[in-house]
This record gives C-alpha cells, sequence and structure tokens, in this order.
C-alpha cells in the first residue's frame, strides 16, 4: 500500500505516465503549486519549498528504487517540487505571462540538461533525481530576475 502511495506520488498522481513528455506535464502541477507559493510570505514560501524538496529526494528515492534504481521517466515529483523554485520570492511573477515564461525556460534546461544541471544527476539515488531539476530550477530563477527586472525597467520607462 506504501508503495502504491509513494508510486502515485512520484508520478504526479498519475502525470508522469502521459506518453509524450511526462516531464512537462508534471511540471503543470509545479505551477499550480507554485502560484499558490506566491501568495504566501517569503518565508513561508522557503518552508514549504525546503520540506517539499526533502520529501521529494525521499519520494524520488523510493520510485527510483521501484523501477530498477533508474530517474524512470514517469517520476515527475522532482519537477512538481523545484519548479517553484523559478520564480520564488519573486513577487511580480504571479501573473500569466511570468510563469509562462518560468514554465518554457525551465523545461528548456531541465530537458536539455546544460552544465551544470548535467552534472547533479550523478549524485546518488533520490538526491541525484531532484538535485538537477533544483539546478535547473535556480538557472531559470536567474532568467526570471533578468527578465522580470527588464520588464520593469522598460514599463517604467515608457511611462
Amino acid at each position: 500500500m506504501l508503495e502504491t502511495l509513494n508510486i502515485a506520488l512520484a508520478s504526479g498522481l498519475g502525470l508522469g505516465f502521459v506518453p509524450f513528455a511526462p516531464g512537462t506535464a508534471g511540471t503543470l502541477l509545479g505551477v499550480a503549486l507554485a502560484w499558490w507559493l506566491l501568495g504566501l510570505r517569503l518565508g513561508h514560501q522557503f518552508t514549504i519549498s525546503a520540506a517539499l524538496l526533502c520529501l521529494g529526494v525521499l519520494v524520488c528515492h523510493l520510485a527510483a528504487r521501484y523501477h530498477g534504481g533508474i530517474d524512470h521517466g514517469s517520476i515527475v515529483f522532482d519537477e512538481i517540487v523545484a519548479f517553484p523554485l523559478t520564480v520564488m520570492g519573486l513577487a511580480g511573477a504571479r501573473t500569466p505571462w511570468a510563469m509562462t515564461t518560468a514554465f518554457i525556460v525551465y523545461r528548456v534546461f531541465d530537458a536539455l540538461k546544460p552544465p551544470p544541471v548535467n552534472l547533479a544527476e550523478f549524485a546518488p539515488g533520490g538526491l541525484g533525481v531532484v538535485l538537477d531539476d533544483v539546478i535547473a530550477a535556480l538557472l531559470t530563477w536567474l532568467v526570471m530576475v533578468a527578465l522580470l527586472g527588464l520588464r520593469h525597467r522598460v514599463f517604467h520607462k515608457a511611462a
């Protein structure tokens, strides 16, 4: 029963089993989570995200063991819990265009795994499964800070 519950969590309640781009499908739950978190105070955002990331390491570790020790494509809990980091603390990101932009940039970093994202996968077990997504999210956060700053300057200069 616990194994079934863990696989349900690891697969994003089944989104990880979609036949095409399961990571992208799973990230959609991360977008909803990020939107909700951005409505909370910054300290709560960090606390909840840290707890979810710790849970993610455990859930993904157990799911990878279930799948023979690999980061199976159906495991998307790592995308779900890492995505909120792409906009954490960025009040201006709670808009449809910013969330869409963060989603696209994050998916590119996560799918292409440029350095240093690719290096994180060498970490053992669930830590490796989650760490590459965390690094992709942090790179996306840097892009979002730059884009939101640029947008702010352009719109305030025009006004």
